[in-house]
């Protein structure tokens, strides 16, 4: 048996120099744990490979007896000087792998404009698997939030791209961002290693069909092994962020900034945290930056001229013996401004991004246009970028396509800092500085904490038990960002006890997620081998609550049954548990009794076995 990889495409100038003499395919073969050592060695000394002028071919020895060909050929002139070559080796090819550079972005319109047609066109409705692989790390992996720079739009390779591409070709898209054992072994090796047994299996499929024939004369049909259960399917919750903002202007619970017209009449309250979040100008108005630190004439301007706040209670000293202090006052001195206040403060809560609903609500407060467009003008103005430009009509379409983004960037500035931080959460003897706005709006055990007949609700020092520091940072991170990056399966269990905990269930959904995808990646021999235990999280998620990751567990204990069973951590399964990983093992005991009587009639007959 024999699987024939053809890679087409250069990935090395994803890299920095130092890796510019690995690539994809050299890479892979080097470190998959399928390839045996001594192929391994041979292949890395240069020894098992034969060059082409068009190509190279790798040979290596895969799944114990399996002979592995690999044709890489970097360059796509093989099919414009010898179209011959190039179309047999795709007729040749169980798995297609195209890679490219994502900081290559002419080689890739080539690639799209000119030769996938050609692999598509040669394939002819062929059901050979095909790999898009964007290769390398983005020159401009943040891109710039101006709504005029398109510095880094031309440059690289974006992912809807490769996506699309993709899609014309009905090919699987992956990003490697790096040459290490995950993206390699895991991410990449995972799907080349599966379309490997998935050709595998057609092919002995084929093998089986031809040999039945000429095998009629054993009186026993070897068994039938049946695919194992499908796993059951976690649905991911959508993100309540910004409700969870609006619904805070809105109950204006924590409020610490109370806005008055210029006859003291109070307007509105809100908070600084959001309102320093979106905007410099209230970041200078509530002293959370200097003059000297935004370096712009026109926000300073626009904060001196449009506001009036009490210095005394701008940044009031925080009681350690109390969480309440006065909330900073502050007098709008535009008087059209101070009428659409209610308006603009829900159109920051929001997002910033409904920018023709706020024209609208405006025009309908204020019947002149001449007023309409000043009051717009302030708002641009309290949005602002220090050192950018705002035009009308760029604003308005910067804020409709991408909105300032609390939940990503602009709370992120202020976790884990004191700055306005109105409590302190004591663990594990270090202190973590957090905001009453943030965790009530996004948290309703901590809104019940901090606003009910709770001794948290008047302390500033909040301690916490039962959580390491880490994870309960990983905790807050996530309130303020809506998201979360566990390391590892352990963590993100850490985390998912935390959340429950809390009762945030979007966050626990998301580690229930992310354990079912690590394990789901792990190849048998890993699984096998590795000191995790499967056992002790489904214990945990049981004891949590966690029903769906629980069930899931369950389920995959019993689809990889012989691995399980060998381990000592699976007498620890309760007597309802181990009912339920019997009844639905696979292979079933069954199949196993059947494999073993066939075996003993094709040896007593002293023919060749058909399945082994």
């Amino acid at each position: 048996m024999s699987v024939h990889v053809v890679a087409f495409g250069n990935e090395r100038g994803g890299f920095s120099e130092d890796d510019q003499q690995r690539s994809l395919i050299w890479t892979y073969l080097g470190r998959s744990a399928l390839v045996s050592e001594t192929d391994s060695s041979l292949l890395l000394n240069s020894a098992n490979y034969v060059r082409n002028p068009a190509f190279t071919e790798y040979q290596a020895c895969v799944f114990g007896n399996v002979r592995l060909v690999v044709h890489d050929c970097p360059l796509w002139d093989i099919f414009d000087s010898d179209w011959y070559t190039s179309r047999n080796l795709i007729g040749e090819a169980d798995i297609i792998v195209i890679k490219y550079s994502v900081n290559d972005k002419s080689s890739f319109q080539e690639v799209k404009d000119i030769y996938a047609p050609l692999i598509k066109k040669a394939l002819n409705h062929c059901s050979i698997p095909v790999i898009i692989s964007a290769v390398g790390a983005r020159q401009n992996e943040v891109p710039c939030t101006c709504p005029l720079c398109i510095s880094d739009r031309g440059s690289c390779v974006t992912a809807s791209e490769g996506i699309q591409l993709a899609k014309e070709l009905g090919a699987t898209y992956l990003e490697l961002h790096s040459l290490n054992d995950f993206y390699i072994g895991k991410y990449f090796g995972g799907v080349l290693e599966y379309f490997m047994i998935q050709s595998l299996n057609q092919k002995s499929s084929e093998k089986m069909k031809k040999r039945k024939k000429s095998h009629k004369c054993h009186g026993v049909k070897p068994p039938q092994l049946d695919q194992p259960e499908k796993m059951p399917i976690l649905k991911g919750e959508a993100s309540h962020y910004d409700s969870d903002l609006h619904n805070l202007l809105f109950c204006c619970q924590c409020a610490d900034v109370v806005f008055y017209s210029e006859d003291l009449k109070e307007v509105a309250e809100a908070h600084r945290i959001v309102l320093c979040s979106v905007s410099h100008v209230f970041m200078l108005l509530f002293n959370v930056k200097s003059p000297a630190d935004i370096q712009d004439s026109s926000i300073i301007r626009t904060a001196q001229t449009l506001f009036a706040a009490n210095r005394q209670a701008v940044l009031p000293v925080l009681n350690h013996n109390s969480s309440c202090n006065s909330p900073v006052r502050v007098i709008v001195k535009d008087s059209f401004f101070c009428s659409c206040l209610s308006d603009i403060l829900h159109f920051i809560y929001s997002g910033a991004f409904q920018w023709e609903l706020l024209e609208e609500h405006i025009k309908k407060k204020l019947k002149d246009l001449g007023n309409v467009e000043l009051v717009l003008e302030r708002v641009k103005c309290i949005l602002k970028i220090p050192g950018k430009v705002n035009s009308s009509r760029n604003c308005r379409s910067y804020l409709s396509k991408r909105p300032l983004q609390l939940c990503n960037s602009s709370l992120r500035l202020f976790f884990n800092t004191t700055v306005l931080a109105d409590v302190m959460f004591k663990i594990q003897g270090a202190t973590v500085p957090a905001h009453k706005a943030v965790l009530v709006a996004r948290c309703e055990v901590m809104a019940a904490m901090f606003n009910g007949n709770y001794a948290e609700s008047n302390s500033f020092l909040v301690p916490v038990y039962g959580i390491s520091k880490d994870t309960f940072l990983s905790f807050l991170e996530y309130l303020y960002t809506d998201s979360c990056c566990p390391a590892s399966i352990l963590q993100a269990m850490s985390l998912l006890i935390c959340a429950e905990m809390y009762q945030v269930s979007r966050l626990q959904h998301i580690c229930e997620l992310y354990i079912i995808t690590q394990l789901q990646s792990m190849p048998s021999r890993e699984l096998a081998s590795t000191s995790l235990s499967v056992v002790s999280l489904l214990r945990k998620a049981k004891f949590h609550n966690s029903d769906c990751l629980s069930n899931w567990l369950l389920h995959f204990i019993a689809s990889n049954y012989l691995i399980f069973s060998q381990k000592p951590e699976f007498e620890d399964l309760s007597v309802e548990e181990r009912n339920f990983v019997e009844m639905h093992r696979w292979p079933s005991s069954m199949y196993l009794k059947q494999l073993a009587e066939y075996r003993n009639y094709i040896h007593s007959r002293k023919c060749h076995c058909v399945v082994m």
